[in-house]
């Protein structure tokens, strides 16, 4: 039998709660995201980690942006072709995205910076893709204890909780690797928000992960309901938004 993570966003226990955007916020925090970026009409954009590609429809149909998704999920992937086959989406992975040099107006990272498995190569080629100037959209989780990181590495589970940084950790590699802060808000209540939709669905969060130890059967590792809620628990997770530019003066 393959070992092997569950992969949580391929399952549609979450999306059973959250819809087709698969995290916290959904469509209300990207749309505050892009009303701070200065993107015009027609503008080149790229949702890496894209899903089944609710937010590229919507940058297209709500913003009349360019925009291409691209996701590791061929079940995802199928699933968004399925829905609307007019979507652009492609499958590939962060760490090596298939675009020339300042070529993207902005790239959007949606619950999908802390599932990757290489951080630095990402960041890398989504700075090498962008204009400079280009703006950069992040909503995701943060760990709000560092100390409970451990915990979260050693989760049964591939999801955007597993790869949490520390806020200022994940603040300074963006900086790292060229680019400026621009703003960054705390949107933890809508992680809290989620949390009690998901137990409204389910009847409490040990049954939500019970169904996913249920759901990983199949040739991934069997996910412990105790384990996963103490390391959330010790890691006090958070959720926020961060908009960044591609600093003009790096190369």
């Amino acid at each position: 039998m393959k070992n092997d993570t569950f992969k949580l966003y391929e399952s549609d226990l979450l999306s059973q709660t959250t819809g087709v955007t698969l995290r916290p916020g959904g469509f209300a925090l990207t749309d505050l995201g892009i009303g701070k970026c200065d993107l015009l009409t027609g503008a080149r954009v790229l949702d890496v980690g894209c899903g089944s590609g609710a937010t590229v429809e919507r940058l297209v149909s709500q913003y009349q942006l360019q925009a291409i998704g691209l996701d590791s999920s061929e079940v995802l992937l199928e699933s968004g072709k399925k829905r609307n086959p007019d979507l652009n989406l492609i499958r590939g992975l962060g760490e090596d995205l298939p675009f020339p040099v300042n070529h993207m107006d902005g790239v959007l990272a949606e619950c999908a910076l802390s599932v990757m498995e290489d951080l630095d190569q990402v960041l890398n080629e989504i700075f090498r893709v962008l204009k400079p100037r280009g703006w950069l959209l992040v909503n995701d989780v943060y760990a709000r204890n560092p100390e409970g990181l451990q915990g979260l590495r050693e989760l049964k589970i591939d999801s955007c909780i597993r790869r949490a940084l520390p806020k200022e950790q994940f603040v300074n590699k963006l900086v790292v690797h060229g680019f400026k802060i621009v703003d960054w808000t705390d949107h933890t209540n809508l992680l809290t928000q989620l949390t009690v939709d998901l137990i409204m669905a389910h009847g409490s969060m040990t049954q939500f992960w019970l169904k996913t130890s249920l759901g990983s059967c199949s040739g991934a590792d069997s996910v412990e309901p105790s384990l996963v809620q103490v390391a959330l628990k010790q890691a006090k997770m958070g959720y926020f938004q961060l908009i960044a530019q591609k600093d003009a003066h790096c190369s």
